[in-house]
This record gives structure tokens, sequence and C-alpha cells, in this order.
């Protein structure tokens, strides 16, 4: 046999332990499934060395056939990763894994080498069917002369840990990992390197096996820089190449500028990106902490006023993508985009790596850096690394945002930890989740009590039970309230905090002026806030001025557009200024993937009966119904009387039976109130209208908005004196 690059025996070579394929025959399907991917990958054909003779190398002894030696040069070698592979006695892992890096790193083209896309990868490509032991990961990290990065096959749930097979639901497992597409990412990889070995190859050392501080390594033309000493030695062998390029490089730029009148430079970096963090720690159950750590990162580049950040969500559909630099950054219309890794995470310390890229005709690496920090140094990092990316780009801080940046916070890892699983769960907005979220935080508060954004999480807990219906404004509103003067107190120029302030401002205090100016001051500190952009947009409408609401709107679902709930939060947006089908379009984009999400089937409920579109609002009550208790039986029945009688006949036993759950149980009087319109009896919806406005529910802020079906109680005195008392402007004709 013979590889696509002439010198070669083979492209790909398997190397596993015998062991592991013997219950099952796990590495045969692997394989099988692999090689018919690759055919629908590459027009040449692939040529894979995969043994299942166990005489032929793959024993346990080392008395094997000295042909193994030709089979090992190959371009790509796929070691499968278990339990038992890392033992340093097993023919495998000295005689193929240790041998083929010991060959591959003394041939023409290197153990690592440049991807199309200008990223550095291992030819070695792992796959790990099992979450092994620090020992184990640390023991292929010696072989590899750095981090362990493969593709996972693993299925992990409570006492499971296991290889993932093709019939394994996703959705029960931990990883949520699909074993199509994971068969697939190893076929993309190999792609990728084989066009990396096809083009022009450059050598690279092992990477650095320690961290240190903030060592820098620009690439911008010009800048003398100090590097480790890891890359002293390559750039003594490039120096007289690098020489003749600058001068070439020099003189196109300088005539393109002549040409142009215009120069590339970082100053004219006015949006960014900042992508998810690669975990290369080998800590793979830690991925919700390093997505806490993009959040926190993204929230902090935020406040650089005079740049664009697209959300925390939008930049996470980017996490483990095959897009290249240059196709997000025009799919998301942004200048460049900040790369990050997380190379180690222990106990007392974290390595990272940031790179800065400009997009453009070609990618342009304008910075790189890489830290070692201790882990209760975490949230002065975000600080620093802004600081770095603005005086990078040329972007001359104000004096607000140096204030910002200059703080100087310690907290104890525990509470952090606490913190992101609190805000892991604040995402779901149904009861369980918010219970957990607000244990977390609790736990939290108690380890950490000076540190504001534990209040704020709090607050965004309370406020979502209140507004779900989950517990009673006379409960939940002291504890928002509680919670928020603190967030305020220790940390008053927060834009979460200012945001949470001007959000209560105008759905529980109904003070519209102080909201306004609350969310303003958010907007002044994080311009990048979306959230807050989508509630001034709601609080807009409820002021009647549906252009600037339309204008905030819209700003928001620019910056965060992948983002579910701030997908929502513009639909209702668009549902107040009386936009109903687009409110209904974006909302069930939102339904495809989750059926079920409660907050979604509200919106459409409502969006449905502004639009006259009953089967739908029929279809959102199947979700929502249950959560006041009504049983699968009387769901079947409300669809069988819609489908024979009609929507007034449907509702008569489902106002009975809301009625009653009110007696004795939180519900939003707005929720009943809405149906009562539906099903033409206003005198019966007003009642409940006047409820809600001695309950002070926040639903009644959206009350002249077109987002409630109530137009045909503006000419009810009633109603406009509960309109005039909470000092609302009347809906202009």
């Amino acid at each position: 046999m013979t590889s696509i690059i002439e010198g070669y025996n083979y492209d790909i070579f398997i190397s596993y332990r015998q062991k592991d394929n013997k219950y099952d025959g796990w590495v045969t399907e692997f394989v099988d499934n692999l090689k018919k991917e690759l055919e629908a990958t590459f027009k040449e054909e692939i040529n894979v060395y995969f043994d299942i003779n166990p005489h032929d190398g793959l024993l346990e002894t080392h008395d094997v056939d000295a042909s193994i030696k030709d089979k090992l040069k190959c371009l790509i070698f796929i070691p499968i990763i278990s339990r038992t592979y890392c033992d340093p006695k097993s023919f495998a892992w000295g005689n193929e894994f240790k041998a083929f890096v010991e060959q591959a790193s003394n041939d023409q083209f290197g153990l690592k080498i440049r991807l199309p896309n200008g990223n550095v990868a291992n030819r070695v490509l792992p796959i790990r069917i099992y979450d092994l032991e620090n020992t184990d990961i640390k023991l292929c990290e010696s072989v590899l002369g750095g981090v362990v990065r493969g593709i996972e096959f693993i299925y992990k749930s409570a006492g499971v840990n296991r290889p993932l097979t093709p019939s394994d639901n996703p959705e029960k497992n931990l990883y949520k990992t699909f074993y199509r597409d994971q068969i697939n990412k190893v076929a993309n990889a190999i792609k990728e390197n084989i066009s990396g070995l096809k083009g022009e190859p450059l050598e690279f050392e092992s990477e650095p096996k320690e961290v240190n501080a903030t060592i820098k390594r620009p690439t911008v033309k010009g800048k003398s820089v100090k590097v480790n000493a890891g890359f002293k030695k390559l750039i003594l062998m490039v120096s007289s190449i690098l020489l003749v390029l600058a001068v070439i490089y020099v003189t196109l730029i300088l005539t393109d500028v002549i040409k142009s009148g215009k120069s590339l430079k970082a100053a004219e970096i006015k949006s960014l990106i900042v992508l998810p963090f690669s975990n290369y720690s080998g800590q793979d159950t830690l991925d919700w902490f390093v997505s806490g750590m993009h959040s926190s990162l993204v929230q902090d580049i935020s406040k650089i006023g005079s740049l664009r950040i697209p959300g925390t969500t939008t930049s996470q559909v980017f996490k483990n993508s095959n897009k290249t630099i240059k196709e997000i950054t025009s799919e998301l219309k942004v200048d460049a985009a900040l790369e990050t890794a997380v190379l180690c995470l222990g106990k007392d310390s974290i390595c990272f790596q940031i790179r800065l890229i400009k997009s453009g005709q070609e990618e342009e690496q304008l910075w790189i850096a890489d830290y070692k920090i201790a882990r209760n140094q975490i949230l002065n990092w975000y600080n620093g690394v802004t600081k770095e990316i603005a005086k990078e780009i040329k972007i001359e801080l104000t004096d607000r945002e140096n204030k910002l940046l200059a703080r100087s916070i310690m907290i104890d890892m525990e509470a952090y930890d606490d913190y992101l699983k609190g805000l892991y769960y604040l995402e779901d907005v149904d009861k369980e989740s918010l219970m957990k979220a607000m244990g977390y935080l609790n736990r939290a508060v108690e380890k950490s009590p000076d540190w504001a954004p534990l209040y704020n999480g709090l607050t965004m807990v309370w406020a979502s039970m209140a507004q779900m219906g989950f517990e009673s404004p006379e409960i939940a509103g002291p504890k928002i309230f509680e919670n928020l003067n603190k967030t305020l107190e220790l940390d008053p120029d927060n834009s979460d905090s200012r945001f949470l302030s001007g959000e209560m401002a105008f759905l529980a205090e109904w003070d519209w002026e102080k909201s306004e100016k609350e969310l303003l001051k958010a907007l002044a500190i994080n311009p990048s806030n979306a959230i807050a952009r989508v509630i001034y947009a709601q609080l807009l409408s409820s002021l009647q001025r549906p252009g600037e609401a339309l204008m905030q709107a819209n700003m928001a679902i620019d910056l965060d557009p992948n983002n579910p709930m701030l997908q929502l939060q513009y639909a209702a947006a668009l549902l107040c200024v009386g936009d109903c089908q687009n409110a209904l379009i974006q909302t069930e984009k939102v339904t495809v993937d989750d059926p079920g999400h409660y907050l979604a089937n509200n919106l459409i409920l409502c969006a449905a009966i502004r639009c006259r579109e009953y089967n739908k609002v029929i279809k959102a009550d199947k979700y929502i119904l249950p959560v006041f208790n009504y049983k699968e039986d009387d769901i079947k029945e409300f669809e069988r009387i819609f489908n024979e009688q009609g929507l007034i006949k449907a509702y008569e036993k489902v106002m009975k039976h809301l009625e009653k759950f009110a007696e004795s149980n939180p519900i939003s009087p707005i929720d009943i109130a809405i149906r009562y319109m539906m099903v033409n009896q206003p005198n019966k919806a007003l009642e409940w209208i006047e409820k809600g406005f001695e309950l002070h529910d926040p639903s009644m802020a959206y009350i002249t908005t077109a987002f409630y079906s109530f137009d045909p109680l503006l000419s009810n005195l009633k109603f406009i004196d509960i309109i005039k008392k909470m000092n609302l402007p009347l809906p202009k004709n």
C-alpha cells in the first residue's frame, strides 16, 4: 500500500490495545465507520493500517514482526486512548505510540504541522474512549510534549464511564456527544492535517511545558518583542528568511497604501468576537468552568465602549467549529477574533493562551500571549487582558473604562465555582433549575459575602421566579430588592447591577423615569449589554415610543443573534409594538430545539392570540397548563373539545381550573386575564387585571402595549383608571 504523499507507506495508522476490542469489537466498528466517512471526505483513496490479527504486533508481548516499523511510516497516527492503552509496558505504547512520535519528529514534516487556517496541529490524533485519570493524561503528554488534544468517544452518566456507541442517546450522555458527529470530526481533522502536509511544511519545536506569566509574542511587523527560550532557536533558524520577507512585505504594504490611501492597521478594529475557550487542560468535566471563564472575559472586554462585542451565546456557537476566522468574522460582521485556550487547570493555578487575529483578505495574527496565574487572581486577569487588547488595537480607554479595569479583586475559588454553576442553571427558566441556581448562589455568598455578582445572580433568580409565576410578588419582591440593593451597594458601576435596577424599576416599581435612567447607565458602562438594550426596548414600548423601541431591539439582536433567551426577549419587543407575525416566527425558532420551552410557549400564546392563530394557542397551552397541575387526560379533552366545538367551549373547563388553582397557588393574574379576553369575557378579564394591579404583578408593565390583547378595554373607564394610576401613557390611536 502507498500513501497519497510519496515516500510514506500509509496515510493513517490505527493503534490500540487488543483488550479494548475484545468485548464488543468497538475499535473494529470505529475503523469501519471511519473508512466510510473518509470515502465521503476525500477525492483520493485513503489508506488505513488497522490490524485485527492479534499475531501481528498487537499482543501484549514485544515478540513481533519488524515490519511494524515500515507500517508506522504514515502521515497521521491515531491511538485509541483508553485506560489500558496508557501503559508503558504494553507493545502499543512503546513500539507504536512512542515509536511514531520519535519517527515523525525527525522526518521531513516534523511532528507538528501548520494547518491551512493557520493553526498548528499534531500528527498524533488521539481518540479518547474513557475519562482518564490525571496520571494517564500526564503520561500521554510526556510522550507528545504537550497537551492531549483529541476527539472524544466517551459515554458518561451517573456511575457510567465507557466508549460511546452509535446507538447511544446523546441527551442521556453527560457530554451530549453524537457518535456520527464524532466520526465526522475525525475525518475532518484528518482532512485538515493532510491538507497541511501537502502545503509548505514548517518545523515546530515541542510546546513549552512551563507557561510563564504574560509572555508576549506579537507578530505585527516592525515591533521589537521579547520572547521566551522556547522560541529563540526558531527565530535564529529563520531570521535570514524573515529579513528578506520583511523587505518584500514592507514594500508591498507601502505600495498598497500609496494605491489605496488606506493602511490596514490594528487601529481599524472596531468590533471583535471573543471565541470560546478551547479546553486543553485534559479535564473535560470542567467544561462548565471554562465556559464561565469565556462569559466573564466577554463581559469584561465589553466594558470598552468603542468596541462592538457579540454576546457569549452567539460566540459559543463557534465552539469546536470547523469555520475559519475569516468565515466567522464575515458571518458576524466583525473586524477581528480573539482565540482563547486553557492549557492547564490545576487546583491553585491556570494557564491560558490568547491570540488576536485580524480578518481581511489574509488573516493576520496581531498579538499572542501566554499566562500562568493563581486561580484566586482570575478576575484581575480578565481586567488585565482587556487592557492589553485595548493597547494592541490602539484604543484609548476613557477615564471611566480605566477606573472599571483598575480594580483588584481576590475571589474564593469555591465561591467562584458555585457562582458559575448558579449561572449555568439560571439559563433555564423552569422552577427546578431556578431552585438549583439559588442553592449554588446562596452557598457562594456564605464563602464570599462581599462579591457583588453573587447578589446580581440572586436578584435574577427571584425576578425569574416572580415573572414566571413560580413565586408570588409578596414573597419574591422583598428578596429581589434585598439582593439588588446589596449588589448596588457593593458595585454601583457594574453594568449588570444597573441593568437589574432598571429592569426592577420597570417591572416591579413601575417607576418609568428611574428605569430609563438606570438602563441608560447600564448601557453607558457596557454598550454591548444586549439584554439591557432589549429590556429598554420593552420599556420604550410601554412608554408609547415604538420607533425607539425597535431601534434598541434591533441593536440587541445584532449583538447576540444566537442567544435563545435574547431571541425571546427580542420577540417580546416585536410583539409589544404589534408585530405579532414576526414575533411568532422568532419565538417558534426557539421551540424547534426545545418544544416544551415554558417562556417560549407563553410568548407563542400571546403572539398567536394577537394574530388569531388559535391552533397555535392550543398547542402552546398544552405545554403551559401542566405547570398549573392540568392533567394529561384534561389536556387531551381540552384538545378534543377545541377541535369539535371551538375555542370558547374548550376554555370553559380551563378557566374554572385556573381560578381554583389561583386560590392556593401563585399565578400571574394576567395569565388568566388574557384567556378571558380570548374567549370574549372582558369583564372577567378586567377583574383579574385589577387583581394584578393590587398584587403588583410584573406583567402589568405591558398592559398598554400590543403584547396583550387588551385593546377592547381602552374604552372601559376602570381600565383607563388603572393605567393612569400606573402613570403609563395611554396608547395612541
